[in-house]
């Protein structure tokens, strides 16, 4: 039942998004009214909430730099840029700063309005449990999760500072919530969630001056390749749907401000998640 009425939630939260008026979505209007294109960079996107956003920014006729390690497989993703001249597919590992540093050095006179850390890894769950702790497997999921985004945000600094919107978006996760009783592993995953939510806070006050909004946004549960390893296929089909939760996330950047730079999480449907 809970489960259900998450689904619900969801498709309440993004239900102007399908609204036709006149041959242009409510979202897209929305979008043009409030001056909200623009460019857009999202690391991860071959697959789950990446692919999804890249598809709905696209539709609302942003540039999108879509980045994944192996384009090669990314078959989707390589789909959506063949269909849209705006976006462009670039290979980038966020566990690679040259690379970082490269492909910042190739966009140098781009402005990014927006850009989304949203590459991220699970882990080996196996390895994040009493009696299986692995240094290399804390080191990666630290490494991607929490090195990654920040080496983005500050490589991609003079491009977004350059922007009309400003804005460093990382997604973060309710596994992040200390205060949130009754959760458990995996630890690492958790723990990079934490480190994430406190160096992008960290940096929102560096870059306050600059008038670059840093902020943290979370998605509900959903039903990704990485929830399913979480809690098992069967499980993850009763959560959200991921062109929902991109839709509730689009607009929560959308609507993002000052005020929420270095500020608490927030949720897909505008509410603010505990620390």
């Amino acid at each position: 039942m809970v489960a259900r009425n998450i689904a619900r939630t969801l498709v309440a939260a993004v239900s102007l998004a399908g609204a036709l008026v006149g041959g242009i979505s409510a979202e897209q209007q929305s979008a043009r009214a409030a001056g909200t294109s623009g460019t857009v960079l999202i690391t991860g996107s071959n697959r789950g909430l990446g692919l999804e956003f890249t598809r709905q920014y696209a539709d609302r006729g942003w540039k999108v730099i879509a980045t994944a390690r192996n384009p090669a497989t990314a078959t989707e993703l390589r789909a959506i840029a063949a269909k849209n001249r705006n976006v462009t597919v670039d290979k980038l590992d966020v566990a690679d700063v040259r690379a970082i540093k490269a492909l910042a050095a190739k966009y140098k006179d781009t402005a990014i309005d927006v850009l989304i850390n949203n590459a991220g890894v699970l882990g080996d769950m196996a390895k994040q449990g009493p009696g299986s702790f692995d240094k290399a497997e804390f080191d990666n999921a630290m490494g991607v999760n929490v090195f990654g985004a920040l080496a983005m945000a500050d490589a991609f600094l003079p491009h977004v500072a350059a922007s009309g919107q400003k804005k460093i978006v990382s997604i973060t996760s309710r596994s992040g919530i200390i205060s949130q009783p009754g959760r458990r592993g995996p630890s690492y995953y958790r723990a990079s969630k934490v480190a994430l939510n406190m160096v992008m806070k960290v940096l929102a006050d560096d870059l306050r001056d600059r008038g670059v909004i840093v902020a943290l946004v979370s998605p509900p549960p959903t039903d990704t390749d990485m929830l399913k390893q979480l809690i098992g296929p069967e499980n993850a089909a009763f959560q959200g749907k991921v062109p929902d939760t991109i839709g509730g996330l689009i607009k929560v950047i959308d609507g993002l401000t000052m005020a929420n730079s270095g500020g608490p999480p927030v949720y897909f449907d505008g509410t603010l998640l505990p620390w």
